[in-house]
């Protein structure tokens, strides 16, 4: 980088089009004089003279050299002229940025804390495009209906109350808050206020607020295992201490946790519909866990994002409906029950976490947004969110069907789909030694989105198997998936 004495002297890109002339030679020289280039203390040229020299107007010379000045990258002195400041702004450290210090690396590093996080980082893929098979992360955005909740938000943006564009509640709109309430006493036994309600930015947002709040670093927190990856994350985050515990047939095994875990301070746990193996946690087992927390002074993180989607029965209720300790935080959220872009979940807290909760909720982003809030209130108010969930619980049923009946057709001898009691995926078991791992690249590679069972799992190891939502792909979609997977399996035999 060759270093020049004065502005005649100094070479300027051409410009590209993209920024103001003015703009654009500002930006030149401001980069010349932070570089080294041209040397402190040089004499600025004219503003005719510039212009000459840089075939541009005037005006964008004076307006460019003027930005300069204001910043303290020039100064004129009486007399002198205009030169190029001896001492840059911002202290040394724009001052030293020579070819050297712009060629070192810097040695700063992440946090441990961050470093931790980062081990086994999971992160679900950007979903544009709408009923890919076999996504299980996604509902069926296909039948959401977009016309009604337009209507809904016009309505709303319309008639909304100018205080409901100012500062908004850390622990969310009040009237959201009753309304899911409400919603949960009556359809999964929550026992809760709306003021006990607290609004997040999705579950994610959730597990992290109870991540930060309730744990300190190096506390035990009992992990399903095969679980949950954003819990998992999140409690690594908090610098908390996942403990892996197998999963049996009614669900997280306690006395396992026990042996593994005695000072455990906290369990996550997903009862309803057992991320991801489907289980429904057993009320013998649900009190088992209850009474050991009680006994433990720890706490339970109930997480139920796709409990109303039950295809056997009622939905079953809630663990919290059983607490009467207060060590159950109940975690929900509308974006697997409405569509994935509508980032509003909540917490279902005991009562003497309000107040530390509605602190934590501020420490985040303030309050969650207000407009988006007043929109699905009204969309649950109204009966319509009721009804979606029905309408969808009989169509994830119709999907579900027609993937049991089209596997059995052209998967039989390689994979051994089970019919899901619950929720939006199945599980796929592989009947060969095949790796589950190859099979969903397998898949990928023919443009499925199939992932491996083991992703989920840490330390108690399960068969091979694969992980196929039904929910958010049509019919048509699943068969064509199906086909497709069938041909993937037979490329690894």
């Amino acid at each position: 980088m060759a270093k020049v004495e004065s502005f005649q002297d100094l070479v300027i890109g051409p410009s590209d089009g993209k920024l103001e002339r003015w703009r654009w030679l500002y930006a030149e020289l401001r980069s010349a004089i932070l570089e080294g280039r041209l040397r402190s203390g040089s004499r600025v040229p004219s503003s005719r003279s510039l212009s000459v020299q840089h075939g541009v107007a005037r005006g964008t010379v004076v307006t460019a050299l003027n930005q300069l000045k204001a910043e303290g990258y020039v100064v004129t002195e009486s007399g002198s002229g205009t030169r190029v400041a001896l001492e840059l702004p911002n202290g040394s450290a724009e001052t030293k940025r020579s070819r050297v210090a712009l060629e070192t690396p810097s040695r700063a590093s992440l946090s441990r804390r961050t470093r931790q996080a980062l081990k086994g980082a999971y992160l679900l893929p950007i979903g544009h495009s709408v009923g890919k098979a076999f996504r299980s992360y996604e509902p069926a955005i296909d039948l959401f209906p977009v016309e009604l909740w337009a209507r809904i938000s016009s309505r709303v943006l319309r008639h909304a109350p100018r205080a409901l564009y100012g500062q908004g509640s850390a622990c969310g709109y009040m009237p959201l808050r009753k309304a899911i309430s409400e919603y949960v006493g009556a359809s999964r036994g929550v026992r809760c206020t709306p003021e006990q309600v607290i609004i997040t930015s999705g579950a994610q947002q959730g597990l992290d607020l109870v991540a930060r709040f309730l744990l300190d670093p190096e506390d035990e927190v009992w992990m399903e295992d095969p679980g949950y990856p954003g819990a998992l994350q999140a409690f690594r985050a908090a610098s908390a201490a996942p403990v892996p515990v197998p999963i049996d047939g009614e669900g997280i095994c306690v006395d396992k946790g026990v042996q593994l875990s005695p000072r455990a301070r906290m369990a996550y746990v997903t009862p309803a519909n057992q991320f991801p193996l489907g289980v429904t946690m057993s009320v013998s087992r649900r009190v088992e866990l209850l009474n050991w927390a009680a006994k433990a002074h720890a706490w339970i993180i109930e997480d139920e994002y796709d409990a109303e989607y039950r295809y056997r029965g009622r939905p079953v209720a809630a663990l919290q409906s059983l607490d009467h300790s207060g060590c159950v935080v109940y975690v929900g959220t509308f974006t697997k029950m409405l569509f994935n872009a509508l980032r509003l979940g909540f917490l279902v807290v005991p009562e003497r976490l309000i107040h530390p909760f509605e602190v934590g909720r501020s420490y985040i982003d303030r309050h969650p947004p207000t407009l988006d809030q007043a929109i699905l209130a009204e969309f649950i108010s109204e009966g319509h969110f009721g009804h979606h969930v029905r309408r969808m619980r009989q169509t994830y049923a119709e999907r579900m069907e027609v993937l049991m009946q089209v596997s059995k057709e052209h998967l039989g001898g390689m994979l051994n789909v089970t019919e899901a009691v619950a929720g939006m995926r199945s599980v796929a078991w592989l009947t060969g030694r095949g790796s589950d791992m190859d099979a969903a690249k397998g898949a990928t590679q023919r443009g499925l989105e199939v992932a491996a069972l083991s992703v989920f799992t840490v330390k108690h190891r399960q068969n091979p198997a694969l992980i196929l939502g039904f929910a958010g792909s049509s019919k048509n979609e699943i068969r064509r998936g199906v086909v497709t997977l069938a041909a993937a399996l037979r490329d690894l035999h």
